[in-house]
């Protein structure tokens, strides 16, 4: 039997995958995302938070990147760029975000825009292998030490993954801070925007909650 008291902190090793569907035009690339699994929706608007982790404020999605550079579909890719993602609870409902606006622009689009050869859009995916770490928890004070130690993809995993990959309702970390009876603190960290900021200053602000909410 798992010890609910105890946070077992994981991290994560991601093998990129190459699904061998590509897009050259819009409704190329509105087709692709409407046919993709659900682990390629989550690459393409995730990993640039783990790649490029000390870039601040939010990055664009790949998504966003190739409507605006390779089809020069400047109003588009800013409205898939500005998604608040925050904001959706799982995959599915991401999917149908992106589907309605590339269908929106499309809506009288008569000319056709080829990407540039060698530009197209590679639909990609991962495979995720989940590991133990050496960090477990269980009390608020020891939680802060093993989150101060542990690596970005740990922290990416139990923030990231554990909401929209996993189709849950919140984070690991607020979860458990709910289980142990920290109700303030749960709903506090649960509020952050992680896609506001990089993965260190997400760190930072989760260690400085918990020191406000010990001190009352």
């Amino acid at each position: 039997m798992v010890d609910s008291s105890t946070f077992h902190f994981k991290t994560k090793i991601d093998l990129t995958v190459l699904l061998g569907i590509k897009a050259t035009t819009l409704t190329d690339l509105l087709a692709g995302i409407k046919s993709v699994p659900d682990s390629s929706i989550y690459f393409h608007t995730h990993k640039f938070l783990l790649q490029h982790q000390f870039i601040s404020p939010e990055p664009p999605n790949d998504f966003a990147f190739w409507v605006t550079n390779a089809l020069n579909e400047n109003i588009l890719g800013e409205r898939i760029a500005s998604m608040e993602l925050i904001r959706v609870k799982n995959v599915a409902e991401l999917r149908k975000q992106l589907v309605d606006l590339i269908e929106g622009s499309l809506i009288g689009h008569t000319r056709v825009v080829d990407s540039p050869p060698g530009e197209e859009f590679h639909f990609m995916s991962s495979q995720t292998f989940v590991l133990e770490s050496p960090y477990a928890a269980c009390s608020l004070k020891e939680f802060c030490v093993c989150l101060n130690n542990v690596s970005t993809s740990s922290l990416f995993y139990h923030i990231f993954d554990a909401r929209l990959r996993m189709n849950r309702e919140e984070n690991d970390f607020s979860e458990w801070f709910r289980r142990i009876g920290n109700q303030s603190l749960a709903d506090a960290v649960r509020q952050i925007d992680p896609y506001a900021q990089s993965l260190e200053s997400l760190r930072k602000n989760i260690l400085n909650l918990m020191r406000i909410h010990a001190e009352h």
